[in-house]
């Protein structure tokens, strides 16, 4: 970096201490009302993720913001520009946890964006078209096995049957906790836009990174090209027979965790062999069990159960791996004499980030004398739903160190300003 650049910079991370100072403020209190040891639970709509909407909503009409919300309890906090008739700049993400998760998923970003509005007041530069800060509800698949609800119903294309998903901890209804709440179904089952894509310009979501490449990268910030789509089989069995251990021979045994385990290992082989044809997924068995009550130290198990979690940004991977399973499961049942049971499935698809945004922020960074690689996004965000419904979108990951959806998540604040400043460069510079 040169001198000047040095300097500039320094000016311009200066200029943003108000920002940053208002964002460490809103993420403390979150965590000290949301604590729920040994992290914090702010379940969709629950009390956490309620007073974290509350939080937000008064730290920004107290800049100036105009607050709404919408059938769903989507948040909306709009700071006004020169041209209302303009489509605004929406910068959005969700407020909601996984249980005993971490204090930054979703929150950071919201908080992030508020703190730019912050920035802009303090600088008293306004901009020619609306800046909204969208807070979701819900983005948190823990408690509805849905993908990005809020942003869906936002944008009037959440399917009617989703109001329908039971809440992972009490099995009431998606439209029945909303109902509680005292927002509105109907228009959401009506598939009633509550933000219309003609309306804005850009979408930017601000996101702890959940993996590791920042920390390995040594950059405070990056600038995501793409989400990762998937395909989660959320109740998979290998059935097998339960056997007397000493008196089951090998040659009759219907072994169910030595069928799963060919089935880890054969899928453990498709993932050698996209990284070695220069492809990028992931493939997780986040969940195997077997039931207590038919344990036993002299059993052949009879029955394993397992979730299994395919991502990948290219979506014609996730179709290969998918049609390879099958072949697969016939391939070990045959041979272990066991059957499986893939259960339902839950897919969402991949979302490749606007190039001229990108750009954009590109050119932020260089103006805030930040390092800002590439990197792509295997969790999915809201703003893969905006993406799929045509508007430009965009995100930028901050450092995390420990991943996320634990207790243990570790971004410094000193990072969220290095994206704070970003953001507020961009949002400035995205008129000219």
């Amino acid at each position: 970096m040169t001198q000047r650049v040095a300097e500039s910079s320094a000016l311009l991370l200066g200029a943003l201490l108000p920002g940053a100072r208002l964002a460490d403020a809103l993420l403390a209190d979150l965590a000290r009302a949301t604590a729920d040891p040994p992290g914090i639970t702010r379940a969709a709509f629950g009390e956490g993720e309620h007073y974290a909407h509350a939080r937000l909503g008064a730290a920004a009409v107290a800049l100036g913001a105009e607050r709404r919300v919408d059938a769903f309890g989507n948040l909306y906090l709009t700071l006004p520009g020169r041209r209302r008739e303009l489509p605004a700049l929406v910068i959005g993400s969700h407020a909601d946890s996984v249980p005993h998760g971490g204090n930054f998923d979703g929150a950071a970003g919201v908080a992030g964006g508020v703190a730019v509005m912050a920035n802009l007041v303090a600088q008293g530069a306004r901009l020619p078209r609306d800046l909204t800060v969208l807070i979701t509800r819900a983005e948190e698949a823990a408690w509805f096995p849905l993908a990005y609800p809020g942003s869906l119903a936002a944008l009037g294309r959440l399917p009617p049957e989703a109001l329908e998903a039971l809440r992972s901890d009490t099995g009431r209804s998606l439209a029945d906790h909303m109902a509680q709440a005292g927002f509105d179904p109907e228009p959401v089952r009506r598939g009633i836009a509550q933000i219309a894509p003609r309306d804005i310009a850009a979408f930017i979501e601000l996101h702890i990174e959940q993996g590791p490449r920042l920390v390995a990268a040594g950059a405070p910030v990056g600038i995501v090209t793409g989400i990762a789509g998937g395909l989660r089989y959320t109740g998979g069995r290998c059935i097998g027979r339960y056997a007397h251990s000493g008196a089951e021979p090998r040659f009759a045994r219907h072994d169910a965790v030595l069928g799963f385990n060919d089935f880890v290992t054969a899928l453990e082989r498709e993932w050698d062999a996209i990284e070695q044809r220069g492809g990028e997924a992931t493939i997780t068995f986040g969940r195997v069990e077997s039931d207590p009550a038919q344990h036993g130290g002299s059993r052949v198990l009879g029955d394993l159960g397992f979730t299994l979690d395919l991502r990948s940004i290219d979506a014609a991977i996730l179709a290969g791996l998918e049609r390879r399973i099958a072949g697969i499961c016939a391939d070990i049942a045959a041979r272990r004499r066991v059957r499986f049971e893939l259960g339902p499935t839950f897919r969402w698809n991949a979302a490749v980030m606007d190039a001229g945004l990108m750009a954009g922020l590109s050119r932020a960074a260089v103006s805030c004398g930040l390092a800002a690689p590439p990197i792509p996004s295997g969790a999915g965000h809201d703003a893969a739903a905006f993406a799929e419904a045509g508007v430009p979108t965009a995100m930028v990951f901050v450092r995390n160190r420990n991943g996320s959806h634990n207790p243990d998540e570790a971004m410094e604040m000193e990072d969220l300003a290095a994206a704070i400043a970003l953001l507020t460069a961009f949002v400035i510079a995205f008129d000219g």
